[in-house]
């Protein structure tokens, strides 16, 4: 899809919920292109119906000629600026090849192929239009206003645009951090997940690094300010992204790379074929006839078809199955690749933290489920991630939770209740009580978080909370390594023991823990600067520059941010990891049915052009066999929409 994005100036508008980012999108009849595509279907479909019932040509005509123009004079015109560069821009010759079917009476035909030329720019401008609405609807993580805390104490709400390197910020719970700074004084836990991609809130006590536009969790921070509004990580990720994608190299279809030379060497054939007779004294209808045979019979109908085809029926047969691919240039690019780069949480685990080790501790008295009631009933009234997960995996197991009361929460220690007359407390291992029997050590050293559970002050067991590796992951690692010949990388914000131990689960053996969004940019960068050609899987804002800057990038959609979805040549709707490699494997069968098809258009335009040239070839028949090609190159290509087509890539099969 088109990438070049312009900043606009931006125009916050407010949440509707704390934590909520409001979107704002372009809408679609908002873009010229899109009302003239509008109008030139709207004229055709109109046209059509009177034609086929046989209803007089003055009815029809009109309708025709004004399809022809609403949706054709904005390729032509862009087309003959092009021609001023000595470029012949494949628009207008569609252009030029619709006016001379009409000029032989095929005015139905060119008026479908301007109507689709037009759809297709609409379609590339919309998404021009989107990936631009979502990088500067990025700004809105960051809140519009901040407080800053004066040198007497007192309180003042600024624009965040006001803080000043130095300044001090009062961050109260529920609220988004205004500015990169340090915190100078308090205790809570942040969720960063915007900037690193962490699953689990981190907590942040004196001394510690926060962003701007992550999100504090129950606890007040005052920060000092290090960084100025322009220079913090959210707004370096909207220039990152902008200029990946400004510097992405130009794409176009193969078949587009060839028709430039071929479509010029066309024009001159055909106007030697009308000029030369004409200069031996043929008569002009006789010329002009024979031209405009050769004209239809070497046109490169049949050569364009050749590639659109297959790719746009691989592009179909993934979206029944839920990847949108955004283009016919994105299907080609996929089938490409030769290293993949994996993103960590919400792409090869589910995003979400789950308890995966209940451990009731020696001379405790309980079982586990008797361990894990106490912990989700005390936790039940938080609304900590961590929380959540506990009192989910009770409900999970069908454990009735009683009522707690009393109930308190102190940011970074945990929560404290009674529950059934005793006193239950929840969290960090460190925070609470020393763990005499190692258990929090073997938890933490395995990738996962160690919540120690404490019953009237006596440790009683401990909870191991991670997020959980997806089901499909470990195949889908296998099937990329088979398909472009090496094994996936993983780039994480995350810390690098729990990405180790996951990495390890998948199948993956090089691991870039820590990273913030320019380091997975700056990976990518490294991988292409060897000669691969990557293919980023993501999901996360902290994503989107690996993404733009990738050969092709692909987003997890169900939890994916605005800004990768947007970003990302393909979506993975139905978030379904083993949807890559078996998007991928139709790519590269895709690329074998265009040669196929180049193969046989060749031989086509080759025989009917010779026989315009040294015999008599009547138009109708040039026409007939012109056609014919072009049908018998598209229904090759459309093998791709058959369902065994996905189920061999799923199955693990290129072919």
């Amino acid at each position: 899809m088109t990438s070049t994005l312009t900043p606009q100036p931006v125009e916050r508008t407010k949440p509707e919920r704390p934590g909520a980012v409001a979107r704002r999108r372009t809408r679609v009849l908002a873009l010229p292109e899109a009302r003239w595509a509008a109008a030139a279907t709207v004229l055709f479909l109109l046209a059509l119906p009177l034609q086929l019932t046989g209803a007089p040509a003055w009815t029809w005509g009109p309708l025709y000629a004004l399809s022809y123009v609403t949706g054709g004079w904005e390729p032509g015109w862009e087309g003959l600026k092009a021609l001023k560069d000595r470029t012949l821009d494949v628009d207008l010759l569609m252009v030029v090849a619709a006016l001379g079917a009409a000029a032989i009476g095929q005015v139905m035909d060119g008026a479908l192929l301007i109507v689709i030329f037009a759809t297709s720019g609409a379609l590339e401008a919309l998404a021009t239009a989107r990936t631009a609405d979502s990088v500067r609807g990025l700004l809105d993580l960051a809140p519009a206003t901040a407080t800053r805390l004066s040198p007497d104490g007192g309180e003042q709400a600024v624009s965040v645009e006001e803080l000043a390197v130095g300044d001090l910020v009062l961050v109260r719970p529920g609220e988004r951090v205004g500015a990169d700074g340090r915190v100078l004084d308090g205790a809570s836990e942040v969720d960063q997940a915007t900037i690193t991609g962490e699953p689990l809130p981190v907590p942040k006590e004196r001394g510690d690094e926060v962003f701007a536009g992550t999100l504090n969790g129950t606890g007040a921070l005052r920060i000092r300010v290090e960084r100025d509004a322009s220079d913090s990580v959210i707004a370096r990720i909207v220039r990152m992204v902008q200029e990946a994608s400004e510097t992405k190299a130009p794409t176009q279809l193969f078949i587009e790379k060839v028709e430039q030379r071929y479509s010029l060497g066309m024009v001159a054939a055909t106007l030697a074929v009308f000029l030369v007779p004409l200069a031996f004294g043929a008569q002009l209808t006789d010329a002009l006839l024979r031209a405009m045979t050769f004209m239809i019979v070497a046109s490169p109908c049949a050569v364009v078809l050749a590639t659109m085809p297959p790719l746009l029926s691989a592009i179909a047969n993934a979206g029944r199955h839920g990847v949108l691919v955004k283009s016919a240039v994105v299907m080609e690019r996929l089938g490409q690749v030769d290293a993949v780069a994996l993103d960590k949480t919400g792409t090869l685990t589910e995003g979400s933290p789950q308890v995966t080790d209940v451990r009731p501790l020696p001379g405790s008295g309980l079982d586990e489920g008797e361990l894990l009631t106490l912990a989700a009933a005390a936790e039940r009234p938080s609304e900590h991630p961590l929380a959540r997960a506990v009192v989910d995996a009770a409900r999970e197991r069908g454990l009735d939770l009683p009522d707690a009361r009393d109930f308190t929460s102190a940011p970074g220690v945990g929560v404290t209740a009674v529950v059934d007359g005793r006193t239950v407390a929840v969290g960090a291992p460190a925070r609470l009580l020393d763990d005499a029997d190692g258990t929090a050590a073997e938890l933490e050293e395995s990738g996962r978080t160690a919540v120690l559970v404490v019953v009237d002050g006596t440790p009683a067991g401990l909870l191991g909370i991670a997020d959980r590796l997806r089901p499909d992951a470990a195949a889908t690692v296998a099937s990329l390594a088979r398909l472009t010949g090496s094994a996936p990388v993983l780039l994480t914000g995350d810390n690098p023991r729990a990405a180790a131990h996951l990495a390890a689960e998948a199948g993956i053996d090089d691991v870039r823990a820590g990273l913030l969004p320019q380091d997975k940019l700056d990976a990518v960068r490294e991988m292409e600067s060897a000669g691969r050609k990557v293919l980023v899987v993501g999901d996360g804002v902290n994503d989107a520059p690996a993404l733009a800057a990738a050969h092709t990038g692909i987003a997890m959609g169900r939890a994916g941010s605005d800004l990768a979805l947007e970003t990302a040549d393909a979506v993975i709707v139905r978030d379904e990891l083993a949807a890559v490699p078996a998007t991928v494997a139709p790519s590269r069968r895709a690329r074998r049915l265009v040669v196929q098809n180049l193969v046989i258009a060749g031989v086509f335009i080759a025989g009917l052009v010779v026989w315009d040239l040294a015999g008599d070839l009547p138009l109708p028949l040039g026409v007939a066999g012109h056609e014919g090609s072009t049908v018998l190159v598209g229904l090759n290509g459309l093998r791709l929409l058959r369902e065994g087509a996905w189920q061999r890539a799923a199955a693990g099969e290129s072919g």
